[in-house]
């Protein structure tokens, strides 16, 4: 079993604030990492740390076997760490084609503009955005752009992809459709770290689960250890007859 991504020890601080407390895991290559916990707990700051964006004052991070604390995310781009972000920002005045090859040319491939732009189609048409290439990325919507930030990631060619919320805001249809595309990715061997409040979606594409809550790792297991761990309930599920439905639920 090969480990993509090992946290160890890891801690972050605004001010007063302990927003991470020793997070420590190991994530070994071609599993869907599940972060779950309350609003609050320290979800998007541990991507933020794991993809660069700040510093850890504590503990390591290492990422193919490689020390890469501290590292600025365009080091990470380009040794095959990609992401997709909460609050979608595409590049309103580039076409769709034209973020997506963004992902290509500074990704760990760098790719040039010719060889981009064939892998931006072949990405839009994983994605279901073929029919849209050369529209202005503005004029999406909200589930054409989360699909577009997840293309432009992928044309990086990643070994790891940080998913940060990418069923928020959608509806049924469109959270199915994102589930199976989600899937189709790990089929293709690149492993994923997903940050979700769509419980269905976590228990059921998810092989471990690590859950948060006030910056501090409270339980890590598979979909079912996690439903039923009574501190998980409390902090987070609330009910555990929910929990027991969740796990029944497929996608």
């Amino acid at each position: 079993m090969t480990i993509l991504l090992s946290l160890q020890g890891v801690s972050k601080r605004f001010g007063g604030l302990q927003a991470l407390l020793n997070i420590t895991f190991d994530l070994p290559q071609g599993q869907i990492l599940g972060l779950i916990g309350p609003n609050g707990a320290g979800k998007t700051t541990l991507f933020n740390v794991i993809n660069g964006v700040y510093p850890p004052e504590s503990g390591r991070t290492v990422f193919r076997d490689k020390d890469v604390t501290g590292l600025k995310p365009y080091h990470l781009a380009q040794m095959g760490m990609a992401r997709t972000h909460q609050i979608v920002r595409p590049l309103n005045e580039l076409s769709v084609r034209e973020n997506v090859m963004v992902g290509a040319c500074f990704g760990h491939e760098n790719q040039d503009l010719g060889n981009a732009s064939k892998i931006a189609d072949e990405v839009l048409e994983f994605v279901g955005l073929a029919a849209r290439v050369d529209q202005l990325a503005g004029s999406l919507n909200v589930a054409q752009k989360k699909r577009l930030e997840m293309a432009r990631a992928l044309a990086a060619h990643p070994y790891l992809l940080l998913l940060d919320e990418v069923l928020a805001g959608l509806n049924h249809s469109e959270i199915d459709s994102m589930i199976q595309t989600v899937l189709k990715i790990r089929e293709q061997g690149i492993t994923i770290i997903m940050i979700e409040h769509v419980m269905k979606a976590v228990m059921n594409i998810c092989d471990r689960i690590i859950v948060l809550d006030y910056g501090q790792q409270i339980a890590e297991g598979n979909p079912e250890a996690i439903a039923s761990d009574p501190k998980v309930v409390e902090a987070y599920l609330g009910d555990p007859r929910l929990a027991e439905q969740l796990l029944e639920e497929e996608v």
